[in-house]
């Protein structure tokens, strides 16, 4: 196995106008428990924000839904004023209930708040990139909502409040619905080893230029797969994590990776699989147990 001396590495990709590493950081773990409420050491998630951009992180996702409000605001007190180079990227489409549960937020006037909410708490005069959430699992539904969330982007967009439109939790034919509409420069979906619905999708977007972006990336690691893994992890003295988000940066150019942690530790860890190189054969038997995923 061979280290490369840099933080984060050099490999970057392309959101729109912007360039970042291809491994950046997940926000939503700052909040508490159940992305829900403040952390318990609110001074302990600022060290780790600071430690992230040190290492040479430029790519943070987050959402003024987390907490909510909590993520953004601890983003803003650890960051503000940004780095030149730094891409935050937002989430609308949902809000938090009194409870904790996730709810749609998908009314024009919803989005346009929580736009606003996010410039307000990020104190940003643009945001650099908003993904809009599919919330809807019926097919009628999520595209009425993409057409109606898009269109209200797009006016954000003209308005100079808005840089660059994405999607989240789509189809690729929702994706070229929403498309037609405007510019979408990213595409976060679920995505990881035991869960490969997105593969043709993942080839498609990067012909075009468009980042992928997985959610739930160290997820699927209970089946077949699991045993290529871990013997991977066992042969080069790596974290079965590691191999993991090894094999996404390896799966596509495209591939843009935001691994969540409120510990120290796995960020290190995380950041470090950006300066790991194996070689081919650390991931023979991966595509055997899952390219076959229908």
């Amino acid at each position: 196995m061979e280290m490369r001396n840099k933080a984060v590495g050099s490999d970057v990709f392309s959101l729109g106008d912007r360039s970042v590493r291809r491994l950046g950081f997940g926000a939503m773990h700052l909040s508490g428990p159940g992305v829900f409420g403040p952390p318990q050491d609110p001074a302990a998630a600022i060290r780790l924000l600071r430690e992230a951009v040190a290492a040479g992180v430029n790519h943070i996702d987050t959402s003024d839904y987390y907490g909510p409000h909590v993520t953004n605001r601890l983003i803003y007190e650890a960051l503000h004023p940004y780095p030149a180079d730094l891409v935050i990227v937002t989430k609308i489409g949902a809000r938090r209930a009194w409870d904790g549960g996730v709810l749609p937020a998908t009314s024009p006037e919803e989005l346009v708040q929580a736009v606003h909410d996010n410039l307000r708490h990020l104190s940003v005069d643009v945001l650099d990139v908003v993904n809009l959430r599919n919330m809807f699992n019926v097919a009628e539904d999520a595209a009425k909502f993409i057409d109606t969330g898009l269109t209200v982007l797009a006016d954000l967009q003209r308005q100079g409040l808005v840089r660059h439109v994405g999607l989240s939790n789509v189809t690729p034919d929702q994706i070229a619905q929403g498309r037609r509409i405007c510019d979408i420069v990213c595409v976060q979906n679920k995505y990881n080893l035991g869960y490969r619905r997105d593969d043709p999708l993942i080839d498609s977007l990067a012909a075009d230029r468009i980042a992928y972006v997985p959610f739930f990336p160290l997820g699927g690691l209970n089946g077949p797969e699991s045993s290529s893994a871990e013997l991977a992890a066992e042969r080069y003295g790596i974290t079965l994590a590691q191999v993991t988000l090894a094999w996404l940066l390896r799966r596509a150019p495209n591939v843009l990776l935001i691994p969540g942690t409120s510990s120290v530790e796995h960020l290190r860890e995380n950041l470090d699989v950006a300066t790991l190189t194996l070689p081919d054969d650390a991931f023979v038997g991966f595509d055997h147990f899952t390219r076959a995923q229908p």
